[in-house]
């Protein structure tokens, strides 16, 4: 079978993961590295990027036009609305959902001088650490994650933000300090590597064979407590579901909030596996009768405003 896959050493890893997963089941794969609209603009943040699923769209394109039979994707990058002929086959045991900081000298984000300049192109981390502290200067990064790592040890940087899972993936040990998700609520499905094939196709049944039931469950709640307040991947939005150790309930984290850190809605509540579902809708719809949707329309407002 032929996996798609983005040529970023992370993309490779996880769909060398993936890789010797099937070959472990007896099934023969061969990698097609497919390039994607967020690879082809690395001079720009994310947002002026158009569209949705800027590291997504030209898989999906080869795969609806059946020239690959299974794709690996890190499920934050996955829009909340998919094509119907596709299936999200296989949700992986979930590796870290949280953020680390990562800095030059080990210090920590308390620890930092005033007015460090802290690197991250995600929208929602901007936002959190102003809103942890609003003296810090918050520069884009773009780039793969060698990339960015070498630009912190260039001196362009103080600190960056990262997914510890990505760090993990890449078999890297470093001395980062993991950001509590009180206070940095992670993207929804962050830590999660997705297997996405044709509906009702042999593939499908493979990649379900790697499906983890918890994971799946819980990146389902963030998906659908996002979908309501919408936005998108470019806006300030955090959302993460934990199963708890009881096994029958699960502890639901998500926020909403301004570009700069300064408003926030959000919810941070244990809800019952079953029923989950309709329990994860209420959620998201809690948020938008606090106002989460106009946060998110402002925020939609203001990067537009950038890119005229």
């Amino acid at each position: 079978m032929i996996i798609g896959t983005r040529g970023s050493g992370l993309a490779l890893a996880q769909t060398n993961l993936i890789a010797s997963m099937l070959e472990e089941r007896g099934v023969e794969t061969t990698k097609l590295i497919i390039k994607t609209t967020g690879d082809s603009f690395t001079d720009r943040p994310l947002h002026e990027v158009e569209g949705v699923g800027a590291f997504v769209r030209e898989i999906d394109d080869w795969m609806l036009a059946g020239k690959i039979d299974l794709a690996v994707h890190s499920m934050k990058d996955l829009p909340t609305e998919r094509p119907e002929e596709l299936s999200i086959a296989g949700v992986l045991k979930r590796d870290s959902p949280f953020d680390v900081l990562l800095t030059n000298d080990g210090s920590t984000l308390d620890e930092l001088s005033y007015g460090a300049v802290i690197g991250t192109t995600s929208m929602r981390r901007r936002a959190q650490l102003l809103r942890y502290r609003p003296d810090l200067n918050i520069q884009d990064l773009r780039g793969n994650i060698d990339t960015r790592i070498r630009k912190l040890k260039d001196g362009l940087y103080d600190g960056i933000m990262l997914a510890e899972a990505g760090l993990q993936r890449m078999g890297w040990k470093m001395d980062v300090e993991r950001l509590n998700p009180d206070s940095f609520c992670p993207s929804a499905n962050q830590g999660t590597i997705v297997i996405v094939t044709r509906a009702d196709t042999e593939a499908e049944g493979v990649a379900f064979e790697l499906d983890h039931a918890p994971t799946r469950m819980e990146t389902r709640i963030e998906r659908l407590v996002i979908n309501e307040v919408g936005g998108g991947c470019i806006v300030p939005v955090g959302a993460y579901a934990e199963v708890l150790k009881s096994g029958d309930e699960i502890h639901v984290r998500a926020e909403v909030l301004a570009l700069d850190g300064s408003r926030e809605v959000g919810v941070d509540e244990v809800i019952p596996v079953e029923g989950y579902r309709e329990h994860a809708i209420q959620l998201g719809q809690e948020m938008v009768r606090n106002g989460g949707r106009e946060l998110v329309q402002d925020a939609v407002c203001q990067l537009a405003d950038t890119q005229n």
